[in-house]
């Protein structure tokens, strides 16, 4: 079915020229007319994003009611991280391992196209490398500022210092809130005993009593503050399977697979459909051409990625190694004539595309 090179690559050396970082190989003297190319395995590119929120009461938490007029106060410290988006991309790497030979004559001008580790991606035709998975990496969202719950110790007076009971303390932080309302008030209405000079001075007023206004409030209410972060991971996927791809700890985020402090994230892989030997016009089974150009017919699996017996992430994607190998007919691109061109999907092997060099 297929002629598998091992050592050859080492003894061959090949003509190249780049066309966005991809090589062009022709036949030569100097590599015994002979092209080597490798097929893709579909590998997966998993981007995981999860939110951490962080609940911190506040130390009159219990006095919010009669203080502030709320019952919607945190009343215990908690930690939380949830996963809030699931992105899966498929992309091709090169299976180097298994190696094929395009054996040509003297004069032939077919070329291949591969990419950088050899895979191949057209004949007779020039294209672009593919891009491997998500491209770069997240961008770093701004650093949280996470609270410490005294905040409002920057805007108390003598009397608050000076008292030792709770409940008078709880009064004061609140008739100090109240007074930085009416404050925010009198600004937007006009109506301030100190009006500022203008539209900026306005905003640096109103932004200062509004630190103060939410500094005080969290003294009764708390605080709920939320980040996130997102990480990426790689599986390539060996036939029916069901791993741990990582676990989401409450207290520290994305952790191994064998770390125990978190729960397990699963990834699935289940096979939907082998790829089968292509039928001719009368639906016989086609044989394999002498010397065929080895390409992939993908089989498709569905991908789920789930966590405590919820589905995360689930769709049917072709891969490489769910299906099988077949090939094409050589004369096909070394006809003088009428040469053709093939063109072959990075991820998965397949056959994308093939017509007459001519009628491009």
């Amino acid at each position: 079915m297929r002629k598998i090179i091992t050592a050859l690559t080492c003894l061959l050396t090949v003509s190249l020229s780049w066309a966005q970082a991809t090589k062009v190989l022709t036949a030569e003297k100097s590599n015994e007319y002979g092209l080597v190319y490798s097929l893709p395995t579909t590998a997966l590119e998993i981007e995981v994003t999860a939110s951490h929120e962080v609940a911190k009461k506040g130390p009159y938490y219990l006095y919010a009611k009669k203080s502030i007029g709320t019952d919607k106060a945190v009343s215990e410290d908690s930690e939380k991280w949830q996963i809030t988006e699931v992105k899966v991309r498929p992309y091709g790497v090169s299976d180097s391992g298994t190696q094929y030979l395009m054996q040509l004559r003297p004069g032939a001008l077919t070329s291949i196209t591969v990419d950088p580790d050899g895979m191949l991606l057209a004949i007779n035709k020039e294209v672009d490398s593919p891009a491997s998975g998500f491209g770069q990496t997240p961008s770093q969202a701004a650093k949280v500022k996470w609270p410490t719950g005294n905040e409002y110790l920057d805007f108390v007076d003598e009397d608050f210092v000076a008292s030792k009971s709770s409940a008078k303390q709880a009064q004061l932080l609140a008739e100090s809130l109240m007074e930085v309302r009416e404050s925010k008030l009198a600004l937007t209405r006009g109506t301030a005993d100190a009006m500022p000079a203008d539209g900026k001075q306005m905003e640096l007023m109103l932004a200062s009593l509004g630190e103060q206004e939410a500094a005080l409030n969290a003294a009764f209410t708390g605080s709920v503050t939320t980040e996130y972060v997102t990480r990426r991971f790689t599986y390539v996927p060996d036939g029916d399977a069901k791993e741990i791809l990582f676990r989401l700890s409450d207290f520290a985020g994305f952790v191994d697979a064998d770390d125990l402090s978190g729960d397990p994230v699963y990834i699935q892989i289940e096979t939907l459909n082998q790829a089968s030997i292509p039928v001719d016009a009368k639906g016989e089974p086609k044989k394999l051409p002498k010397n065929a150009v080895i390409y992939n017919i993908p089989g498709s699996a569905q991908v789920t990625i789930s966590s405590m017996g919820k589905n995360l992430f689930q769709k049917e994607m072709q891969m490489a190694q769910m299906g099988m190998t077949f090939g094409l007919d050589p004369a096909l691109f070394t006809d003088k004539k009428e040469p053709s061109f093939a063109v072959f999907d990075p991820v998965t092997g397949a056959l994308l595309e093939i017509g007459s060099i001519s009628a491009r």
